[in-house]
């Protein structure tokens, strides 16, 4: 038998939950005891991943392992972001055990990309997810110093122009699940073998090429879905030796070329959603898989000498729409009553999905008509110049306020100019903010998360209406109406808005340029 490599992925991800009048996070009661769920999640697994223990007799602590040096991660920018402003020191360990994995892995680190806020990528415009990458991919560089190689889509959710923007901004591979997978064959054979049955062999890298060049390509790494399904939901993380045998299992004994073993769940399980699973993954990848003859890697070092020789097309999903790791039902969970639900009372459905969807594209739609008609006064290249936004987003000082708009500015502006583009790019970056994807996850339009885009929805709705003048929310609420709560308290979400969302935008506003311009 060859090498056998083993790479654990954790995408590490909380929706951005920041008010965005106060750009800090209220109380989430659901959190107890602690403020809020960002909290909350960080004692339980963020902090603890870094400093996982290994103990004797479960008492004597042996050592600390920080398991961001042995685990494929990402986080999203928005969470990092929290952490870096509200745990500077956690945020630092992350930072270095990146540097250490690239020392450890010949030049590869452990840490990739993800798109910005989690949009579901198939169902956003070619504008939008051209945005949603340049934003994930500078997020990255500013705090891990380096270009990334990979790059994580919200949900896996994947189709072949998210591919397509994904091969033209440079990303070399992605992750994928088993079940989104068409049909492989050898590099430059002819005949294709179908897949889709969730047959792809996980074992192996895959190359995608480019509909548009044919020279140009991706790789995809298929994750072992029903191994990482079995960790995510059943009880192989309270011992690390049941896990072990469980990954033995999934082991090709026959094998003549190297094989990886390749798993990934959401970073949370490691810790809050199961307790203590840090320990089990730092005794798994420090102890037990090196001695069971595993050779820890990341991704990206594994595809540095291990070539794909495999070719693979994906599914296009129902209607053409796309795939994900979460939906049986292609992207649907986004946008429709598809079926997937997290629960909720009986006779509970989710028909508000559309509707919710449908108010937020229009809103999206008539916020570019105004970016564009009004922006380009003042810009050179409107969609341009959004790409860029995110170095004043993460900047937030002057200098780069004068940096932006000397590349991007079409005119000398004083400062009422200014101030206006700025307001343009803030209502474009809330625009984005409202597709977080968590806003159709959960079983109702009236929980934390589905309120939380929607007051996404409402600044944007602020800053058109200073910018234009004019108002769009009777329109946007005509259509939000349509969307119906299960939970009773409201006939519509429309009403909801007005009692719950609305409300919070005559409180005191956070200035985000107070003391730039």
């Amino acid at each position: 038998m060859s090498d056998v490599y083993l790479c654990i992925h954790g995408h590490f991800y909380q929706p951005p939950r920041e008010n965005p009048w106060t750009n800090e996070i209220d109380d989430e009661p659901s959190a107890v005891p602690f403020p809020n769920w960002n909290e909350r999640i960080y004692s339980e697994c963020y902090l603890p991943n870094s400093e996982a223990g290994i103990y004797e007799n479960y008492d004597k602590l042996i050592r600390e392992v920080n398991n961001y040096e042995y685990l494929n991660f990402n986080f999203g920018p928005t969470l990092l972001n929290w952490i870096k402003e509200k745990h500077n020191n956690l945020y630092h360990r992350i930072i270095d055990a990146d540097k250490k994995s690239v020392e450890r892995h010949h030049g590869h680190g452990n840490a990739i990309a993800q798109v910005y806020n989690h949009l579901i990528m198939p169902l956003a415009n070619l504008r939008d997810k051209i945005t949603q990458v340049k934003w994930g991919i500078k997020d990255f560089e500013m705090n891990f110093g380096r270009r990334p190689e990979g790059i994580w889509l919200a949900e896996t959710g994947c189709d072949m122009e998210t591919v397509e923007v994904l091969i033209h901004e440079g990303i070399k591979y992605i992750i994928l699940d088993s079940s989104q997978a068409e049909s492989v064959r050898t590099i430059h054979e002819r005949r294709w073998h179908d897949v889709s049955n969730n047959s792809i062999d996980t074992k192996r890298p895959y190359r995608c090429f480019s509909h548009i060049n044919n020279k140009k390509y991706i790789d995809i790494f298929f994750y072992d879905g029903p191994l990482s399904k079995t960790i995510a939901f059943e009880d192989l993380l309270n011992d690390a030796h049941k896990l072990m045998d469980r990954i033995n299992s999934v082991k090709d004994y026959d094998r003549k070329e190297a094989q990886i073993i390749s798993l990934a769940t959401d970073g949370e399980t490691f810790g809050h959603h199961k307790k203590f699973a840090d320990r089990t993954i730092a005794y798994l990848l420090t102890e037990l898989a090196p001695q069971n003859g595993y050779k820890i890697c990341n991704y990206a070092e594994y595809l540095k000498s291990h070539t794909p020789k495999w070719e693979v097309k994906i599914k296009k999903g129902p209607e053409g729409l796309g795939t994900s790791w979460s939906c049986f039902h292609g992207v649907k969970r986004w946008k429709e009553d598809c079926g997937c639900t997290t629960g909720g009372d009986e006779g509970w459905n989710q028909k508000w999905r559309t509707p919710l969807r449908a108010s937020l594209n229009w809103l999206r739609d008539e916020c570019a008509k105004v970016f564009e008609s009004e922006g380009s006064k003042y810009l050179k290249d409107v969609w341009s110049a959004r790409n860029d936004y995110i170095d004043i987003m993460q900047s937030k000082d002057h200098h780069s306020i004068i940096k932006f708009f000397a590349r991007h500015g079409r005119v000398n502006l004083e400062k009422g100019g200014i101030d206006l583009v700025l307001k343009m790019l803030e209502m474009e970056k809330y625009s984005l903010l409202m597709f977080t994807s968590c806003g159709w996850f959960f079983s109702d339009i009236a929980g934390i998360e589905a309120k939380q885009i929607l007051k996404y929805a409402c600044r944007a709705l602020e800053f058109i209406h200073d910018i234009t003048g004019a108002d769009y929310e009777e329109t946007f609420l005509s259509i939000l109406k349509n969307a119906v709560p299960n939970d009773k308290k409201y006939p519509d979400a429309a009403i909801m808005y007005l009692k719950e969302i609305k409300p919070l935008s005559g409180k005191i506003k956070f200035d985000f340029f107070k003391g730039i311009i």
